[in-house]
């Protein structure tokens, strides 16, 4: 059995969108807050966190409705073609606001674009498990994550070829790079994927393996997880909360911590770290294929950890700093290619929306609370606690993976001549 990587690289575009939109969002909605409304620090943390209360409610709504919907066009596409041109629409509003100086017209911009988002984020998720056979779903997390993670990338390098710092920044270009890459991504998904074509393949090959789609998770005779399962994911949903928590921190505040502490280009540590993470994808999904995925997370904690631990020594940006953060893109690679599909990998095939909901509501929790929390501290305590704060809860997250016990993929017997083949 081996993954289809020109599928699921078509399926990442879906991914790459949502990331190019919040590398934006993390990166320039807190400078325009700033710098054109002249909103304090700890109200921003406040407004950065209301996309996260709003997926709290909407992720595991719109995971749950794609479950049920049938379609000739499948259950998750409906959702990322009406969510991706809504967002289009609802993203031309901010950077005319902006220009105008007209606070209110921005910020029902902003909420319009959140809310479009937020209906199609669970669906662009599930679709990589729904179209990939379950032993192969942490190579396939990682190339959804790769895309994701050159989405992210593309607009970095947008943000440089058209600064949004100093005394002219471009936001409507960056803006317009923005939309033209969602526009984009989505429409060459639509193109070159048949939803339903794709899973009812997936569901012929886990049948072919010995997998089947409705064996994980739900399995006693009351229709319940099992305690020991139901036991691990709360261990891994405790996990997802406390890395997010800090990683999320970091990421919400860099664009700020860099002007006021680094007095340095904040895009260019941000995009060594993103290259990084790209490199790493796809051998972490084959480390994780070979010594388990909680071994694998294990790691990539230590990475990350080290990694923000290390930023609190840092006074300007220099090359080991880069060093760091290269490290930190690693980390996050380790954790992030593992953590999902060892959550659906709980799931049954019927319900992989609703678990995806659970995983993205847990990690948008520690999303609205970290950006207030961490905000709070930067204004009343100083910008220097943003980097302990972040490693305290990245340590946190690796003693809850401790007691993980289930969610690594189940090896695939080999048959035939298959079996006679030996691993290097």
């Amino acid at each position: 059995m081996k993954l289809n990587y020109k599928r699921t690289f078509f399926v990442g575009l879906a991914f790459m969108s949502i990331c190019a939109f919040w590398q934006v969002y993390d990166n320039v909605i807190p400078l325009i807050l700033k710098d054109t409304f002249h909103v304090r620090d700890s109200y921003i943390g406040i407004v950065m966190a209301m996309d996260n209360v709003l997926a709290l409610f909407m992720l595991p709504l719109f995971g749950k409705l794609s479950d049920k919907t049938r379609t000739k066009i499948g259950r998750r596409m409906p959702y990322i073609l009406g969510g991706t041109i809504l967002a289009l629409l609802c993203l031309a509003i901010m950077p005319a606001a902006q220009k105008q100086n007209n606070a209110l017209l921005f910020f029902i911009g902003l909420g319009l674009v959140l809310i479009a988002m937020a209906t199609y984020r669970s669906p662009a998720v599930a679709l990589m498990p729904d179209v990939t056979p379950k032993p192969l779903r942490s190579q396939g997390n990682a190339v959804i994550n790769l895309m994701g993670a050159v989405g992210g990338m593309l607009m970095l390098l947008t943000m440089m070829i058209f600064p949004v710092t100093g005394d002219t920044p471009r936001y409507s270009a960056v803006f317009l790079v923005l939309g033209l890459v969602m526009a984009v991504c989505v429409a060459v998904l639509f193109w070159q994927i048949r939803e339903p074509a794709c899973v009812a393949e997936r569901e012929a090959a886990d049948r072919a393996a010995g997998s089947s789609d409705e064996d994980e998770g739900v399995t006693d005779a009351g229709g319940k997880m099992p305690r020991p399962m139901f036991r691990s994911l709360l261990f891994i949903l405790a996990s997802v909360f406390f890395w997010f928590f800090g990683y999320n921190a970091v990421t919400s505040a860099f664009s700020r911590y860099a002007e006021q502490e680094l007095q340095g280009n904040f895009a260019l540590v941000l995009m060594i770290c993103t290259v990084a993470a790209i490199v790493s994808y796809m051998p972490v999904g084959m480390i994780a294929q070979r010594i388990g995925r909680k071994r694998t997370i294990l790691i990539g904690i230590v990475m990350l950890g080290t990694a923000f631990f290390a930023g609190i020594f840092f006074h300007s940006v220099s090359p080991l700093l880069y060093i760091f953060f290269a490290l930190a893109g690693m980390g996050w690679a380790f954790i992030n290619v593992n953590s999902y599909p060892m959550v659906v990998e709980l799931s049954k095939g019927s319900d992989v929306g609703k678990y995806t909901g659970y995983y993205y509501t847990v990690s948008m929790t520690a999303q609205i609370f970290t950006p207030i929390l961490s905000n709070i501290l930067m204004e009343h305590v100083g910008y220097r606690t943003l980097f302990p704060y972040a490693a305290f809860f990245v340590f946190a997250s690796f003693v809850t993976m401790l007691f993980v016990r289930h969610g690594d993929a189940r090896p695939v017997a080999k048959k035939g001549l298959e079996a006679l083949d030996v691993d290097d």
